[in-house]
């Protein structure tokens, strides 16, 4: 039998230790005693268990990955994402230790990188436990400040991890060295983390970046192929789809989604990955230049310019104190 690709959804509490173990695997739905795990189909275009969301187009089901990936849930909304094979495993943009030490010790796994976006605390804060307890390389972006000792990477530079090249794209705009891990194949499914700069329906705030970084840097990532999972680092999901239906409402293939994403949530499943491929139907930041979302611009703000920049700028403003 032939199974589609999953993702383990690991919830720690360190006083008060989970212990069921959840899983959803080919249709089948059991428990059994562990630390809770919760495991759910990753490709965002799968409704349930079985098909595509009505009115999103073009959608596959990717194949199965001997690698795991899995998202250890960090702070209030952080993801920290982990992906294993066999016994070795990386870690990106660890804000904390005590988890990912939790997992590794759980799984019997050795950690081999920890891989950095930008420097924000809550994506760094973890760095130096984990090396200390692990001898983890640790891998992050040659313009940012970073937890020394590590090996710095820039644009167009591939770090090889677990047999995966990862390609290095720099995306400034959240912040001004901000990078993101791009590997073509991983089992054939194109993988993707972006840190903050891309979140499923939405995109980062511009701490140190311009507007015009943020749309370049969004412009790279659309280009990326269609199935690339995109693996942000928050779940931010809902609160970015209400604004995006605030731009969007006749937007069918978003509103397909939105009930998609709200009953994973439900279920307290993550809403990640997405996929290249979704994030174009349904997230106004890669569809700045689309007549609906130009219009929407210019209704909210009459006096903005109308070159693709201003509108851009003016939508992630309009986002900023969307309620």
């Amino acid at each position: 039998m032939i199974l589609t690709s999953q993702v383990l959804f690991f919830r720690l509490n360190a006083r008060n230790p989970p212990t069921q173990y959840s899983f959803v695997r080919s249709g089948l739905v059991g428990k059994t005693a562990c630390s809770a795990i919760l495991v759910r189909l990753p490709n965002p275009s799968a409704h349930g268990l079985k098909g595509s969301i009505t009115g999103l187009r073009g959608t596959a089901t990717l194949p199965k990955l001997p690698m795991q990936l899995l998202p250890i849930p960090a702070f209030t909304d952080n993801y920290i994402w982990v992906l294993h094979h066999a016994q070795r495993a990386l870690v990106v943009d660890p804000g904390e230790a005590e988890g990912v030490l939790h997992w590794l010790k759980l799984q019997g796994l050795q950690l081999d990188t920890i891989l950095i976006t930008h420097h924000h605390a809550d994506h760094t804060g973890g760095v130096a436990a984990l090396r200390e307890a692990t001898g983890a390389r640790v891998v992050g972006p040659t313009e940012e400040p970073m937890p020394a000792p590590l090996q710095r990477v820039d644009e167009g530079d591939v770090v090889t991890v677990l047999g995966l090249p990862f390609q290095v794209i720099k995306v400034p705009g959240h912040t001004a060295g901000h990078i993101a891990f791009f590997c073509p194949d991983v089992d054939g499914a194109p993988l993707l983390f972006c840190g903050d700069t891309l979140f499923s329906g939405g995109c980062g705030r511009l701490f140190e970046g311009t507007p015009t970084q943020m749309l370049n840097a969004l412009d790279r990532l659309s280009r990326l192929p269609d199935a690339t999972q995109v693996c942000c680092t928050h779940e931010y999901t809902l609160s970015n789809l209400k604004f995006a239906q605030a731009v969007e409402p006749d937007n069918a293939e978003l509103a397909a989604y939105v009930t998609h994403c709200q009953a994973l949530r439900a279920q307290n499943f993550p809403t990640l990955p997405s996929s290249i491929l979704v994030e174009k139907q349904i997230n106004p930041f890669l569809r700045s230049r689309e007549t609906a979302v130009r219009q929407a611009v210019s209704t909210h703000d009459p006096l903005a310019s109308n070159d693709d920049v201003s509108i851009f700028a003016t939508l992630r403003a309009w986002k900023n104190v969307f309620k």
